[in-house]
């Protein structure tokens, strides 16, 4: 039998072990646990607005009343920088009569403009309009302008105009000239509305150049 010095002995042992077991279970846990960094804050970013780009205003259409010597005219919405020779192209070209020569057709069209496209005969040299006319137009819509009479001019007469003269109106070609004295008698002008291809506006159009006698 074993005494009780010695029981208390192996006690003593097994007490300082499990001493030495708790204290080395707790360095081994501390020793593993991550180690905490400090949380850093950071200031919120800062943002940059870059300020929008201006709004360049695009150039309208300029609208030119095509008129004489061409194959279709009327009056044509052109882009800015066009010249009267885009003025003639726009209205299908010049007519087989037309006389080139007496026109400059590097002239820089405006907004509201005339070109007269002259014929080659001595009656529209002397009834024709100025080739490129600057006078102030109104627009109806995309109808035929208003032209203001220049002074001094006179009006034409709807039922003893020539051919020429009658050509010479502003939305007015050969072939609607020749209708309207086909027309003929008139007793005032509004009886050009029952000529083929003038409607109101382009009668208003012609209501100041023309007149019935």
């Amino acid at each position: 039998m074993k005494t009780p010095d010695r029981v208390s002995s192996w006690l003593g042992y097994i007490g300082l072990s499990l001493v030495w077991l708790v204290v080395l279970a707790a360095v081994v846990f501390l020793g593993r646990r991550p180690s905490t960094k400090p949380i850093e804050i950071l200031p919120p970013p800062t943002l940059t607005v870059a300020p929008l780009p201006s709004a360049t205003p695009t150039p309208g259409l300029l609208r030119v009343d095509v008129a004489g010597a061409v194959r279709q005219p009327a009056v044509y919405r052109l882009a800015p920088g066009s010249l009267v020779a885009d003025a003639i192209a726009a209205a299908g070209g010049p007519a087989a009569d037309a006389d080139l020569d007496r026109i400059n057709k590097a002239i820089l069209l405006e907004d509201h403009m005339q070109v007269y496209v002259p014929r080659r005969d001595a009656a529209d040299a002397a009834a024709a309009p100025p080739p490129v006319s600057t006078a102030p137009l109104r627009l109806l819509g995309d109808a035929a302008p208003l032209a203001t009479p220049a002074a001094g001019s006179r009006l034409i007469d709807l039922n003893t105009a020539s051919l020429a003269e009658l050509d010479s109106l502003p939305g007015i070609g050969e072939v609607t000239a020749k209708k309207i004295v086909a027309g003929r008698p008139y007793a005032s002008v509004e009886e050009l509305l029952r000529v083929d291809g003038i409607g109101p506006a382009r009668l208003d159009a012609l209501r100041p150049l023309v007149t019935v006698k």
